[in-house]
């Protein structure tokens, strides 16, 4: 589930400093032991953060032009007392629509669908109901019309889903409103594994992690690797993992490790992957569709022109932007993805926190996963502050 709190700003530092001593360091490895500067400065935007609200641990990591940089803070579980490592997997949260959007686009690449299809082409149960005018674009973009923010109550099986949907009504003509869904995403994801004659969990776990190489991300944890998946915290330190529901897998249900999450980043700046077909995919998941209100909508991703305020990359992540139908005008033609942008993603369940963003022109990007839950504002802002330096350095150079 996803959740957001209004903004609570903090004041951090910026990392100029410490990224021009960093760029001019060299080194190319995979991962690299971060000079102590870089981790003095991650260190003093981070502590805060933790002591503010409570966060029993945090993994840390940012990719600079293809180098990788891991830190590490606090606990797994207040039981256990197991500290955070590279191994510690947290739930990423909505930050798992990216994964399917990354999926559909794909399957659009190899002919298996277009996303100016309509939704009702794959499922014949659907063929007469709204989902007739409904794209496949518009439900990887929240533009469907209103669908709601979360699978309703006492929906258990797909037959059970695809009698809802087929009743479903529209609060809006699709491709007018944005409306963020987790059924939206959801149906598109399972479109996307359907045309590709595979089951999502299959086409996620199966086939998607190993292209990407995310090699200790997961739907389901496996026993070998209970022991590294991290305890949840709700805002009042109640211990909690997300349970399983409808549409889990498809919207929120990924598992992941900061190192399997920088490389998806590195994808998505097109380092590290191989498959020419892959390349196509995450490029167009880049494709700015709508606009609603500071913010442009891609194939899931939230895209702002860099540089961007950090207002303004707040006001896109407001309440209202999560849980409010806001008006979106389409961008004809579609924007082709753009080097000079932010583009990111927060992701919560009701224990874990999450948020990536990365810009392409400066081939910079960060990953913040945390076991509490706690407000998207402030990820934000120490998102952003971090980048901020990053970006500070890459440019004067």
């Amino acid at each position: 589930m996803r959740c957001i709190e209004s903004p609570r700003p903090m004041r951090l530092p910026t990392l100029f400093s410490v990224c021009v001593m960093l760029l001019a360091s060299g080194g190319n490895a995979a991962a690299d032991a971060p000079p102590a500067v870089l981790k003095s400065h991650i260190d003093r935007a981070i502590t805060p953060l933790m002591q503010q609200y409570g966060i029993p641990g945090m993994a840390v990591a940012v990719t600079i032009n293809h180098r990788h940089y891991f830190f590490n803070y606090g606990i797994a579980s207040r039981q256990t007392r197991q500290p955070v490592t590279g191994d510690t997997l947290f739930e990423i949260g909505s930050i798992s629509k990216t994964l399917t959007a990354t999926l559909a686009a794909y399957a659009e690449d190899q002919g298996h669908l277009a996303l100016s299809d309509s939704a009702s082409k794959y499922y014949p149960s659907l063929r007469g109901s709204a989902f007739d005018k409904i794209r496949l674009l518009d439900l990887g973009t929240h533009t469907s019309g209103g669908l709601p923010l979360q699978v309703p109550d006492g929906i258990a099986t797909t037959d059970q889903l695809m009698t809802y949907f087929r009743n479903w009504q529209p609060d809006h003509a699709a491709g007018t409103h944005r409306t963020y869904s987790n059924p939206g995403i959801g149906l598109l994801g399972m479109i996307a594994a359907k045309s590709m004659n595979m089951s999502f969990a299959n086409a996620l776990q199966k086939w998607l992690f190993p292209l990407l190489g995310m090699t200790h991300s997961y739907l389901d944890v496996p026993a070998a690797h209970l022991p590294d998946y991290a305890q949840g915290y709700t805002k009042q330190d109640a211990p909690i993992r997300v349970s399983p529901g409808m549409l889990d897998a498809e919207a929120y249900g990924v598992k992941s490790t900061s190192a399997d999450m920088l490389r998806f980043l590195d994808a998505n700046l097109q380092t590290g992957v191989t498959d020419t077909a892959l390349q196509r995919a995450l490029a167009r998941t880049h494709t700015g569709y709508f606009k609603a209100g500071d913010l442009t909508q891609d194939l899931i991703w939230e895209q702002y022109a860099y540089p961007v305020a950090l207002e303004t990359l707040l006001s896109g992540n407001t309440n209202a932007m999560a849980y409010e139908s806001v008006s979106a005008t389409a961008i004809e033609p579609p924007l082709p993805p753009q080097a000079a942008s932010w583009i990111n993603k927060t992701g919560s369940t009701n224990g874990f926190a999450a948020y990536v963003a990365f810009v392409p022109a400066a081939n910079i990007g960060i990953v913040m996963l945390a076991n509490k839950s706690y407000p998207v504002a402030a990820r934000v802002e120490v998102g952003y502050r971090v980048m901020e330096g990053l970006a500070g350095a890459r440019f004067t150079e």
